[in-house]
């Protein structure tokens, strides 16, 4: 459905109207800058064309920060602002209280890519000390929420505990990120980028999926029985608990006792949740997306059991793409697509651009898992990266349009 509201003038002001509005629109830009800086980088390290100056900080390690702190959390911020109070039956959230996320995330971008681009460590340092102030403050907001619902004795909502306890690992590890500032330490980055993955984002996709998609499901599937027992929570945390403090230890070659049941665990949880009859385009690409977490934990307890015998990482990076392009990338445009489309007014329904989309991260996400066993992987590195910014112009830039007008359906927010 195409609405004469779509073709209204865009309105900057509308983005301090909800919080998903402003945040999911720091996300979007984030989502084309941070590959199209990525991309180039590759490019010119490949080919020395000379475009780019001497990288201030390693760029391997900015991609990784920049991927964890800087594009996926903006989307988190905004989703979490937006659902603690009507998880909890709290009054929705004001300007004051999410504003200064926006800023604080989205100048923090703009610096750290920038310094990247012009050579400028300044800049980076700048930018990740704005990314921790607007985390900080994001953090304030959710705990006051969480501490509201607790005099109010409304019970309590340990989605929003858990997701909360997530959003404190990510403010640790960006506080290691700093320490490495100060004082040149490769371990501090190493433990942010490792608590990123594994106490940061997993944990709250996880959090999120085994409230929603249920939900989701059991408004459109005839028949569908809702199943999220709270055990699951507590597994997910002990499992990717137990996955970080081996990473941290260096004990590769027993991930595959965690990574490998893990994989078991996931799976069995894709298989209770898929639906048996038929099903919304908007709610496959879910389920779909979230078949690439079994399949990365089971790279990865293969990559641990490869290492244990050869001594060697086989495999390379390719099971943290599946988790980062195939499940984290899947479900950002099948969730994010989801709320844009619920709260715009808009029909619940996969938009082209969105089906777009979806359908070329599976193809890049192939194609960045197995790129470290090519005979040319930094080629195929490009490719993936290139593949990035094609899969997901065209929503981007939809998305955006919608942020920047009016409810279709005239409503407020």
């Amino acid at each position: 459905m195409v609405d004469s509201r779509d073709h209204v003038p865009l309105s900057p002001s509308l983005l301090a109207t909800a919080p998903h509005r402003l945040l999911f629109f720091v996300g979007a830009v984030n989502v084309l800058l941070a590959m199209t800086w990525w991309a180039l980088w590759q490019i010119d390290t490949r080919w020395q064309l000379g475009w780019l100056p001497v990288a201030p900080v390693y760029a391997g390690w900015i991609h990784a920060i920049v991927m964890e702190y800087q594009l996926l959390p903006p989307f988190m911020f905004g989703f979490l602002l937006t659902v603690f109070p009507r998880w909890m039956g709290l009054p929705e959230l004001q300007r004051w209280h999410y504003m200064p996320v926006g800023v604080g995330l989205f100048g923090g971008q703009l610096a750290v890519i920038g310094g990247m681009l012009l050579g400028l460590e300044a800049w980076v340092q700048i930018g990740l000390f704005m990314t921790t102030a607007g985390w900080g403050y994001g953090l304030i907001q959710l705990l006051r929420l969480l501490l509201a619902e607790r005099r109010a004795s409304k019970g309590t909502t340990w989605h929003a505990v858990s997701c909360f306890a997530a959003m404190t690992l990510g403010f640790v590890g960006l506080l290691c990120v700093l320490g490495f500032l100060h004082n040149a330490n490769p371990w501090w980055m190493f433990v942010a980028i490792k608590l990123g993955t594994f106490g940061l984002l997993l944990p709250v996709y996880l959090t999120v999926a085994h409230r929603m998609f249920p939900f989701f499901a059991g408004n459109v599937v005839m028949g569908y029985k809702p199943w999220r027992p709270m055990w699951l929570l507590v597994a997910i945390w002990c499992a990717l608990l137990a996955h970080l403090l081996l990473e941290l230890l260096h004990a590769y070659a027993f991930l595959w006792w965690v990574d490998a049941p893990f994989a078991l665990l996931t799976g069995y949880l894709l298989y209770r949740w898929w639906p048996r009859n038929s099903a919304p385009g908007l709610l496959w690409v879910l389920f779909i997306g979230f078949a690439w977490l079994p399949l990365a934990f089971a790279l990865y307890a293969m990559q641990s059991l490869l290492y244990a015998t050869t001594g060697e990482f086989l495999l390379g990076r390719g099971p943290a793409h599946a988790l980062y392009i195939g499940f984290f990338g899947s479900l950002l445009v099948a969730m994010v697509t989801r709320v844009t489309q619920g709260h715009s007014g808009r029909p619940l329904a996969m938009p082209k651009a969105g089906w777009f989309a979806f359908a070329m991260l599976q193809l890049v996400a192939v194609m960045r898992v197995i790129a470290d066993v090519m005979p040319d992987p930094g080629l195929w590195q490009i490719f993936a990266a290139l593949g990035w910014l094609l899969a997901f112009l065209p929503w981007v830039l939809r998305s955006a349009g919608i942020y920047l007008r009016p409810r279709i359906d005239r409503r407020p927010g």
